[in-house]
């Protein structure tokens, strides 16, 4: 056929075969181009294991309809159902609404109903994936949370870090209450098998009260029979006791016991001790909370512990050796910190 193609376009389609990854569309560019270059479909069709009918059938896509004709598998996986207008609005859609379709079908389900265009299970699925969707669960995140409030005690917080002295301390302060329990959780299983853990009833649980100092990222942690004003009052005691010169800051929930009569009268015996309170319904800016789910991910999750003491034993065994998680924790425990949206 000799040379067809301007060289403008010849450098779009070289362009395009660089960034493309299916084979299939890039042996499409390719047809193309060595057509231009004055090679006959025979030729082409045997180089690219092609049959002459579907070379033809892309060239000629080609010339009505430009790259996006040629690449038009690319943006479909077949014939196309909604048009690109309509993928938009689809994408804006499920994007946008609060409702979160649990499942393909549903999706597809909408689509019919909004669109009068069907679609199957799988071919939904990869419409979803292609307009960017992937199946994961949503995060929580608590209702009566004020980002007002969440803002204005991050904008107090960094002021604070850049304003304390060298010997000043900064601890995030916390509890937790792992529970001996086979806590199941999503993770790499092979395709049409079943990974099987085996569970407890168990009501046993531990009850931790924990420290962690920003600037350090060390930890301070304790076992008490109850978390009360009594356990706070001797993890002050710790961190008096670690801490013997210099301010130390406690940034604290809005637990009953922080505002109890005993904290609050120790408090004032000990003013190196300023105590600063999270907003309401904040667990997002409290630093500690990402040491417990990496606690987590390390010991309760997919774990099955046959007895209390075991559990308890490893349990004891993270916080004992938390030097081992260091690297993951400067990682997890910076202060890149985030709002609950409006």
């Amino acid at each position: 056929m000799g040379k067809f193609l301007t060289d403008e376009q010849v450098m779009v389609l070289k362009q395009a075969h660089k960034t493309i990854r299916d084979k299939r569309l890039a042996d499409r560019i390719k047809a193309v181009l060595y057509l231009n270059y004055g090679l006959s479909y025979p030729e082409i069709a045997k180089l690219l294991l092609l049959d002459e009918v579907t070379l033809r059938r892309h060239v000629k896509e080609f010339k009505e309809k430009g790259l996006d004709g040629l690449l038009e598998f690319h943006y479909t996986g077949g014939q196309t159902k909604l048009t690109r207008v309509q993928e938009l609005e689809l994408k804006t859609h499920l994007a946008e609404s609060e409702r979160i379709f649990l499942t393909a079908k549903e999706a597809a389900d909408y689509v019919k109903l909004t669109y009068r265009v069907s679609y199957s299970v799988i071919g939904m699925t990869k419409l979803l994936h292609r307009l960017g969707f992937v199946y994961k669960k949503p995060k929580l995140v608590p209702a009566k949370a004020d980002p007002i409030k969440q803002q204005q005690f991050l904008n107090e917080y960094f002021k604070l870090k850049g304003e304390i002295d060298m010997e000043d301390q900064i601890y995030f302060l916390d509890a937790t209450h792992p529970q001996h329990n086979t806590r199941p959780s999503m993770g790499w299983i092979l395709k049409g098998t079943d990974k099987l853990i085996k569970s407890n009833t168990g009501r046993d649980r531990l009850n931790l009260n924990g420290a962690l100092n920003a600037k350090t990222l060390e930890v301070v942690i304790r076992e008490d029979e109850r978390i009360n004003s009594i356990s706070t009052i001797n993890l002050l005691d710790q961190l008096l006791e670690k801490h013997p010169t210099g301010r130390i800051y406690l940034i604290w929930d809005n637990a009953r016991y922080y505002y109890s009569k005993a904290v609050q009268h120790y408090l004032r015996g000990y003013p190196r001790l300023v105590p600063k309170f999270l907003p309401p319904y904040s667990p997002n800016l409290n630093l500690i909370e990402r040491l417990w789910r990496l606690f987590h991910q390390k010991v309760t999750y997919n774990q099955y512990y046959g007895t209390f003491p075991k559990f308890k034993e490893s349990v004891l065994n993270f916080f004992d050796n938390i030097h081992l998680y260091q690297k993951e924790m400067k990682s997890l425990l910076t202060d890149n910190f985030q709002l609950v949206p409006t």
